[in-house]
């Protein structure tokens, strides 16, 4: 590995990191908060840390397929802990794990809290809502960043990466393949941001027509494009009891959940409807309506009432859980068995691929299911060619090799965390959901962490292993493994 440009680029990562810390600083000061103080030396002890780190590692950046797999990993573990600071050095969460726990949840755009209940944090006499602002906007702020990716973030503005940019892309971009909408890395990744910042700029107005603060817009905003889930709420986004609010925001999640590029190409020829043409896409909407048409049907006779808000919550929650945002309107833990198997299964499949959404990704399921398939005509057939496609794009068998060794992957993990979770005292819905949940970036789960609770209560070793979880599901267990692989090889 070429070590001096790994450091370079993380420290370079880093040392903006530190900058971005001072937005949070500017609205505890804006308020005359008194944790500006810890905000700012956590941006400085950031910035005194990595800049001398960059400083000494300058030169020419000469980047292989393992560093970009070993900057991935490195810069999200790192950025995670130093995101923890602003939470420690205000006091807001004085223990180092769930400080991490918190951080990690939100650079992972999981949405998973330790936040919330005052038993487990006495100081914090009105759960989430006790935090400063300047806490909740960086809490919020956390997951913006990590939405995109902190990684293409910096391929669009730092020009130190150079050549070695691509390799950094195709380890960070969600799904499959990557697909690139430019011929040069660094001008996708400012058109994905661009899509990015306008969409968070256009729900920011949205949300404040309805009548929340520009303070709670610009967070939510952040927490929604990002898929994240974050809310300055203790109740989430059932606190403010508003079906324009909610509408707003389930809209934002859908289009959060499409890939970007669709998103790209439909902006740059809009006449040839892009999306519709799209497998995935269709498979993505269609999936929204059955499951919607099915939850609001089983809402419905349990409470035999077929209402409005019915409807509203179960597309709500529908929208949330598949795109892996994590808000929520209601407690769906007592929706009844139907519903709460029928959300733990959507935890699994998450949103498009290239799109900010956790999960395996609807094009992995789409391969998977269409293999299968064709796996079973060949029986049939066996002299027969069946190629496997989405849409109208075929799939090699490059691909449909990595999709089934990243499912494999997925699940071992799934099962093998669940079990330690159970083994560490937590009731088998509880382990599974809080595993589906952390490793698919969803964030709130079934049982003990659920939607009216939080991750306060595991023990320390049970919110490492989520954390480990948030990890792999955020690069896509590949990126991790590869990682590792590389680290303990003896080549």
């Amino acid at each position: 590995m070429h070590v001096r440009s790994i450091l370079n680029v993380l420290a370079a990562i880093l040392t903006f990191l530190g900058l971005t810390m001072l937005f949070a600083a500017a609205w505890s000061f804006y308020y005359s908060e008194p944790d500006l103080e810890g905000i700012l030396i956590s941006s400085g002890i950031t910035i005194a840390v990595s800049l001398p780190v960059w400083f000494m590692t300058r030169g020419k950046i000469n980047l292989s397929v393992k560093d970009g797999f070993a900057i991935v990993t490195l810069v999200w573990f790192a950025v995670a802990l130093f995101s923890a600071l602003p939470f420690i050095m205000t006091g807001a969460i004085p223990s180092l794990v769930d400080a991490f726990f918190e951080s990690m949840s939100g650079v992972t755009t999981t949405g998973a809290s330790i936040l919330g209940n005052p038993e487990t944090h006495p100081h914090l006499t009105n759960g989430i809502e006790s935090l400063s602002k300047g806490v909740l906007f960086w809490r919020s702020f956390t997951q913006w960043i990590g939405g995109m990716g902190i990684i293409v973030f910096s391929i669009a503005i730092l020009p130190l990466l150079g050549v070695g940019g691509v390799q950094l892309f195709r380890a960070e971009v969600p799904g499959p393949v990557a697909d690139k909408i430019k011929p040069r890395v660094q001008e996708t990744a400012k058109s994905l941001w661009i899509i990015y910042t306008g969409l968070t700029a256009i729900q920011v107005v949205l949300l404040s027509f309805g009548g929340m603060s520009f303070f709670d817009s610009l967070c939510h905003s952040f927490t929604t494009v990002a898929i994240g889930g974050f809310s300055t709420k203790n109740a989430s986004i059932a606190h403010f009891n508003s079906a324009y609010i909610e509408y707003v925001i389930i809209i934002f999640m859908f289009i959060a959940g499409v890939n970007f590029t669709l998103h790209w190409k439909m902006i740059a020829s809009p006449k040839q409807m892009g999306y519709f043409k799209d497998g995935e896409f269709k498979f993505y909407g269609i999936l929204i309506v059955l499951v919607t048409f099915f939850l609001t049907l089983n809402l419905a006779l349990r409470s035999e009432a077929l209402t409005h808000e019915v409807f509203r919550d179960s597309l709500f929650q529908s929208m949330s859980i598949l795109t892996t945002t994590g808000f929520t309107t209601a407690d769906y833990v007592q929706w009844g068995p139907f519903a709460q198997i029928s959300l733990i299964l959507l935890m699994f499949v998450g949103g498009c691929a290239g799109s900010t959404a956790g999960g395996m990704k609807i094009a992995r399921i789409m391969v998977v299911i269409k293999y299968s398939l064709s796996e079973i005509k060949r029986l049939l057939h066996p002299r027969a060619v069946i190629p496997v496609r989405i849409g109208r794009q075929l799939v090699t068998e490059e691909v449909i090799r990595n999709t089934i060794g990243f499912v494999l992957f997925y699940v071992t993990v799934f099962v093998v965390v669940s079990v330690i979770l159970a083994a560490l005292g937590l009731d088998i819905e509880s382990a599974f959901s809080a595993t589906a949940a952390s490793i698919g970036n969803v964030g709130p789960a079934h049982g003990s962490v659920g939607p009216a609770s939080n991750y306060a209560h595991l023990p320390d070793l049970g919110k490492l292993l989520l954390m480990f979880c948030m990890l792999l599901g955020r690069l896509e267990i590949f990126t991790v493994m590869v990682f590792l692989s590389t680290l303990f090889s003896r080549r």
